[in-house]
């Protein structure tokens, strides 16, 4: 139990921010009454190590050049965002124009070869046929009608390879996210394999996390965190991806902790606290409305048996999911806890008048 003079600062705080001027005194049961309370139980929760990580794109390559130009536009730089399959960058194509208009003519060529070959087979047929002309004739131009056909084939396919190579000159984003770093500036000539832009997606996010070897086996078994941001939330992950083996130098495992597509809260590049399950223990809850926080002190409202209220400091771990609070110290099971802090700050400073 808190001093009363500490409590009742605590508490003027609290009917200072709801707005509230100097109540009326009322009796204390009476003030009381009116408070909704929920009684404190035991219940089993998660009970949870945590670990410091990195949080990272899954997300993340560096667009390379695959043909060769002068850079001519370049629409987007760092830090902007791209939709997928934006233009990114753009090259020269003269050469690579060129080579495409050469095999669209030897495609043509190629099939004007084959449609004669294909009449002067099928005039040698019927000539053969007749018995007019010798096997070989009727060979030869089936032969023919063979290479045409091939040739007619080779040229589709140099087409097919510089109209990519035309594509070539036109990159664009693999997937929607962000630009974090720029290779080439305007003007400046590429070759195959220069990297041209990075860029991450902000959609699918996971944190890298070092485990000691002597904590593996309880994430093995519970496979469930999550992952704890700076105000004070959480995101559950997705998945946990637990390699089977340590690392040699460091006796540490690498773990993958994804988090929901599109998860706020979590940047890349930032430190994150991970928050893995180990097993179950059993802990006071109270709800994490019901709890009082100005700086370093946290307290709930309690209501007893006769009806007074009282300001009571309490030690609370992490949120579990449902919203509820683990007490560690400073309340008993049984007791009963005002869930709104502010009307319960209200009746104490009532019943505290003279």
């Amino acid at each position: 139990m808190i001093a009363r003079a500490g409590a009742a600062a605590l508490a003027a705080s609290l009917c200072a921010c709801s707005g509230g001027g100097q109540p009326p005194v009322v009796a204390a049961g009476t003030a009381a009454a009116a408070l909704d309370t929920v009684t404190v139980r035991e219940a089993q929760v998660p009970r949870e190590i945590a670990f410091d990580g990195v949080v990272e794109a899954v997300d993340q390559a560096t667009v390379a050049a695959q043909t060769s130009g002068r850079v001519v536009e370049l629409p987007f730089d760092v830090g902007d965002y791209v939709e997928k399959g934006a233009v990114i960058a753009r090259f020269t194509g003269s050469e690579q124009r060129a080579r495409s208009e050469a095999s669209e003519a030897g495609v043509a060529e190629a099939r004007a070869r084959l449609a004669e070959a294909q009449l002067e087979f099928d005039r040698t047929r019927d000539i053969f046929e007749r018995k007019l002309v010798a096997r070989a004739r009727l060979d030869k131009a089936a032969a023919d009608l063979e290479s045409a056909r091939a040739r007619a084939e080779a040229a589709e396919a140099a087409r097919a390879e510089a109209r990519e190579g035309l594509g070539y000159t036109v990159i664009r984003a693999p997937y929607a996210g962000i630009v974090v770093a720029r290779h080439v500036r305007i003007g400046e000539a590429v070759t195959v394999g220069r990297p041209i832009m990075t860029g991450l997606s902000l959609e699918h996010l996971r944190v890298a996390v070092e485990i000691p070897q002597r904590f593996i086996e309880p994430l093995r078994r519970h496979r469930r965190a999550r992952v704890v941001l700076p105000d004070g939330g959480s995101i559950e992950a997705v998945d946990l991806r637990i390699p089977p083996g340590a690392d040699p130098a460091t006796h540490t495992f690498r773990v993958l902790v994804t988090l929901p597509p599109g998860a706020r809260g979590a940047v890349p590049g930032t430190l994150a606290k991970v928050a893995f399950v180990s097993g179950v223990q059993a802990r006071l809850l109270v709800p994490g409305a019901a709890l009082v926080r100005r700086g370093e002190v946290t307290g709930v409202y309690v209501v007893d048996d006769k009806g007074r209220v009282g300001l009571r400091y309490v030690s609370v771990g992490s949120p579990v999911v449902d919203g509820g609070v683990p007490v560690l110290a400073g309340l008993a099971g049984g007791e009963r806890v005002a869930t709104d802090p502010v009307a319960a700050g209200l009746s104490y400073k009532r019943q505290s008048a003279p």
